[in-house]
């Protein structure tokens, strides 16, 4: 088969899923002559609940040539420097996970084994006193980074906080530009190929016919072509990640514009708030098993800043992954390859790297087992590291105030997590099991984060003598809180640079 054989390509399902899928073919393969169609029903309405990111989505819209300012004023966008975890270790506990690494790292040797023997010396050991990124966002203040920053205390990374509906809405207006064809309708049935099982079409409810060579099923939870079409399968994780439901409702915007998403443990699950210019959204996640509907709303409300501007919405899901995104020629993304919730904001960029893995193995000269079997492989090492990575949260609390909190206590995790556990305790190492979608310190961030402090360290740490170490921490101390207190507040950045002009 040449790439000329792949000549129509089928969309099924809109939102951000579907229409980051249609920018991204339409811009990265436009000199393949594919005919690009989507199909979507705006009967049928979408999570909309994404609407923070962590920051590859910058990377995302760079490879589209978007314009940072123009995705941010249609959008409503706010920026996030990382994630506030509010009575997580216990309640009244607090502590941020920045998109930014601690310190800086001496003779070869990871910084947090020098706040581990700082803290065996009683010294300052508060990681976020030597994070940029998280004075920053504790003042409520934002800058972006430094092309070429000054010291390595002056890396940081951002991501934004958005409307994932005016989103999806200005990657339509990207994608239709470029030739991408948008079909109004909801698929009644899909007609497979008698002989090889591939899909060859699907039927609209007004019985238009719609054939297509390759399909991207962002078809949402329903996975209506990966699986009610092909029954690729599904790994169950409810075992491991007991929250199964959510209710999401929008608040007036927030007094103060925080640089930051927050999540606050709940008696069986979590409160999201994430800031946008114009309003706040929110949502909890919680275990049906512990909590009923009256009370999860209630819970939701209670917890709520300013006031709700819209019903609440309601979402049931099965926390996990299918078998294979990509199976004969159907490559499912978004909802339809999987769902992790989002605590860690990881929903938009799993649809990111699906995309990737899309366009890296697209199958211009046919489908070739090999490709399938790697990006499955790929996809399934994804999935179960952001799934140790969200277990953590769960299992390392020393909470046990309410059912759902024994219940996260007593649960075994999958052996990797564990393993990973063992060998901080012991030593204060960090396993990765590269490629890993949370790099070092962010995993540095939930053990100390929840006061799981190993019980030793990497003894090259003991090479600078006590004198020596105090100084090292003393300057970064000193650098990171000046340089913390020089930045323009989070709303007045906003308001100079990139203020979004409709607020409807």
């Amino acid at each position: 088969m040449s790439h000329s054989q792949i000549k129509h390509l089928i969309i099924v399902g809109g939102g951000t899923a579907g229409w980051m899928a249609a920018a991204s073919i339409s811009c990265q393969l436009s000199s393949f002559n594919i005919q690009v169609t989507l199909i979507e029903s705006e009967d049928i309405g979408t999570v909309g609940v994404g609407e923070a990111t962590i920051p590859s989505i910058r990377s995302y819209n760079d490879s589209l040539g978007i314009d940072e300012l123009d995705f941010i004023k249609a959008t409503q966008a706010t920026f996030k420097l990382g994630i506030e975890f509010r009575d997580w270790r216990e309640k009244g506990s607090r502590f941020f996970h920045p998109f930014a690494d601690y310190g800086i790292d001496l003779n070869g040797v990871a910084f947090h084994h020098y706040l581990s023997r700082a803290r065996q010396c009683g010294l300052e050991a508060d990681p976020a006193v030597y994070s940029f990124a998280t004075q920053l966002a504790w003042q409520n203040r934002f800058a972006q980074p430094h092309a070429n920053p000054p010291s390595p205390l002056a890396e940081y990374g951002y991501a934004y906080h958005f409307d994932a509906g005016r989103y999806a809405q200005f990657l339509r207006a990207y994608a239709e530009k470029r030739g991408v064809t948008r079909v109004e309708g909801k698929i009644a049935t899909t007609q497979l190929h008698p002989y090889n099982g591939d899909i060859d079409s699907v039927t609209l409810e007004d019985g238009k016919v719609i054939d297509g060579d390759f399909f991207v099923d962002c078809s949402g939870f329903r996975g209506l072509l990966i699986e009610q079409a092909l029954h690729t399968g599904y790994d169950d994780w409810r075992q491991w990640l007991p929250c199964d439901s959510a209710i999401a409702v929008q608040s007036d915007k927030a007094d103060t514009l925080t640089p930051y998403t927050r999540t606050t443990a709940k008696d069986a699950g979590w409160q999201w708030r994430i800031p946008l210019q114009y309003r706040t959204g929110n949502g909890y996640v919680y275990a049906s098993a512990f909590c009923d509907l009256d009370e999860a709303e209630s819970t939701l409300f209670e917890g709520l800043d300013t006031a709700a501007l819209t019903e609440p919405r309601r979402f049931q899901f099965v926390t996990g992954k299918r078998k294979k995104i990509w199976h004969k020629n159907c490559f499912a993304l978004g909802l339809a390859s999987g769902f992790l919730e989002p605590l860690e904001s990881t929903s938009i960029s799993l649809i990111q790297t699906g995309i990737s893995k899309l366009l890296e193995f697209f199958p211009h000269n046919g489908i070739v087992p090999a490709d399938q079997n790697e990006v499955n492989r790929q996809h399934s090492h994804e999935f179960e590291r952001i799934r140790d990575f969200l277990i953590l949260h769960y299992k390392a609390t020393a909470r046990r105030d309410t059912p759902f909190w024994q219940h996260c206590q007593q649960m075994p995790v999958p052996d990797s997590l564990q393993h990973k556990m063992d060998v901080f305790r012991s030593r204060g190492k960090v396993v990765m099991l590269d490629p890993e979608a949370f790099e070092r310190d962010s995993w540095v961030t939930m053990y100390l984060g929840f006061h799981k402090f190993p019980a030793d360290y990497d003894r090259r740490a003991d090479a600078l003598s006590q004198e020596q170490l105090i100084e090292q921490l003393k300057k970064m101390r000193q650098v990171v809180t000046q340089a913390a207190t020089q930045p323009l507040s989070h709303e007045e950045f906003i308001e100079r640079h990139c203020a979004a002009l409709d607020p409807d």
